[in-house]
This record gives structure tokens, C-alpha cells and sequence, in this order.
């Protein structure tokens, strides 16, 4: 199982609200068992109580987030040091699923659920995803999208380091809104000097009262 799938639990929990819009998805135990995916051994240890600590983890992993994207990058790693210490992974070579054409096994780090309950164990394949990006991108890989007023969580994979929204539904909205806002200054300039914006200029046609 590759990194970059355990560092997007970090992501979907974090993305399970958004403040701004004041929604949060994360409801029920039906929720919280839809963040494991296709982990469904893991999802069915979850219970009613996991709500409660589901969100508690999601706060201090949006922190996370929250620090990257502000330049804090000391808070962050602080901050995602103290979860790691506190749900800690257990991480086994595995060669499930994975099969080389001579139809032995490929080899690969897994990390294992812990046995406790859905959040530690949920909390612990997370927090270890997301230092396992932290150290090989660096903390200015964490980031929380620019398209007012989404600021949903995302992990930058881009090769020149230039991702700035979440998905390409904020990067349009946001670009967008970035024209209006132009032609709207344009508009303001204009009428303030008394000249006509090039775009607004009409000319009369021939023959027209």
C-alpha cells in the first residue's frame, strides 16, 4: 500500500467539515465508517462513540494544516509529533494483494490497524500518512485551499510546488472570481477618469437615433 493512500485518511477526515460553511458530514457512525474506505475490518469496529473522538483528531490534524499553510512549520511538526506519540502505528512488511509475474509476492510496508478502537487506529494510519509526506515534500506540501470559503485540506504533488485549491472546481470558481473582480476595477477606474473602459466603448452604428 503506497504513502500517498495513507496520508489521504489525514485529508478525507480533515475535509468531513467545513468550518466556513458551516457543514460537517461527520454525523454518524455511518460516516465515520465511510472514512476507512475499502478498510472494512477496520470500519466495523467503529462505534457511536467514535463520532466524538473522530472530530477531537480532526481538529488537531486540521491544526496540522493550518500551521503548514501559515508558514508555521515548527507548530506543525510539533503538532503532528504529539499525534504520533499518542497513536502510535505498527508497521509490518506485507505482500497481500500484490503479485510479480511469477506470481510471488511484492513486498511492501503496511501499517497495521490498532486493536484498541476506529479512532486510534484511523488516527494512527493518518498522522503517520501525513509525516510520511511532511519529511519526503516538506511542510509547504500541506496546504488549505484558497478559494474563499472552501479551505478544505490538501496535499501538494505538484511538481513546481504550485498548488493553491483543492480541486479544479475551486481553481476555476477562484479564477473566476479573480476576472469580475479585474473588470470591476476596470469599471471603477473608468468612471472615475470620466473614459469609457475599452471593453464598454460601443460605437454607434450608422443610421441609429
Amino acid at each position: 500500500m503506497e504513502l500517498a493512500y495513507y496520508s489521504d485518511y489525514a485529508v478525507r477526515l480533515v475535509n468531513s467539515e467545513e468550518p466556513a460553511r458551516g457543514k460537517d458530514s461527520l454525523t454518524s457512525v455511518e460516516a465515520v465508517r465511510d472514512l476507512f474506505g475499502g478498510n472494512s475490518s477496520a470500519a466495523r469496529r467503529a462505534t457511536d462513540a467514535d463520532v466524538t473522538r473522530f472530530r477531537s483528531v480532526r481538529a488537531r490534524l486540521r491544526a496540522v494544516f493550518e500551521a503548514a499553510d501559515g508558514g508555521n512549520e515548527t507548530l506543525a511538526v510539533d503538532l503532528l509529533n504529539s499525534l504520533l506519540l499518542e497513536f502510535p502505528v505498527s508497521p509490518q512488511i506485507s505482500g497481500h494483494d500484490y503479485r510479480d509475474d511469477d506470481g510471488r509476492p511484492l513486498w511492501h510496508m503496511h501499517l497495521a490497524d490498532h486493536p484498541s478502537n476506529a479512532t486510534a487506529g484511523y488516527a494512527a494510519i493518518a498522522a503517520m500518512g501525513l509525516a510520511f509526506h511532511l519529511t519526503e515534500y516538506g511542510v509547504d506540501r500541506l496546504g488549505l485551499c484558497e478559494a474563499s470559503p472552501c479551505r478544505n485540506a490538501y496535499l501538494d504533488t505538484s511538481t513546481n510546488r504550485s498548488r493553491r485549491y483543492c480541486s479544479d472546481r475551486c481553481a476555476t470558481r477562484a479564477n473566476v472570481a479573480a476576472y469580475r473582480a479585474r473588470k470591476r476595477l476596470e469599471a471603477d477606474r473608468s468612471d472615475s477618469t470620466g473614459l469609457a473602459a475599452p471593453s464598454t466603448h460601443r460605437t454607434t452604428a450608422t443610421g441609429d437615433r
